[in-house]
């Protein structure tokens, strides 16, 4: 499970991280990196939206990505936020692919906000 210190919670800082952070894209889901201007420890968010399914299905997608991301905590720089949205082919996905994703999101570098 992730830390409070690396979670994004914000909706500022959602919104700052899409709109401003480079954006990576694959079959299962769209990522947005950006480097935190404040500097500090990585920090990950989420967006699970209804067209990946319902309430069971879409909280299952954000527990495993979370899982894919507390394992990938120890290789992503400080100051670095990422907003990894699932796309509906996510639903299906093998744990093994959402890590992958991940992973390709976290060696992406990340743009100055």
């Amino acid at each position: 499970m992730l830390a409070k210190v690396n979670r994004i919670a914000k909706a500022d800082d959602y919104r700052a991280v899409v709109r401003r952070g480079r954006r990576v894209v694959s079959e299962n889901t769209v990522s947005y990196v950006s480097m935190n201007p404040n500097g500090g420890p990585p920090r990950f968010g989420f967006i699970v939206a209804k067209t990946v399914g319902n309430a069971v299905v879409r909280n299952t997608v954000r527990r495993r990505l979370k899982a894919a991301s507390f394992s990938a905590l120890a290789r992503t720089n400080e100051g670095t936020d990422i907003v990894i949205r699932a796309l509906p082919p996510a639903a299906g996905a093998p744990y093994a692919a959402l890590v992958d994703d991940v992973e390709r999101a976290i060696t992406t570098r990340a743009k100055a906000r």
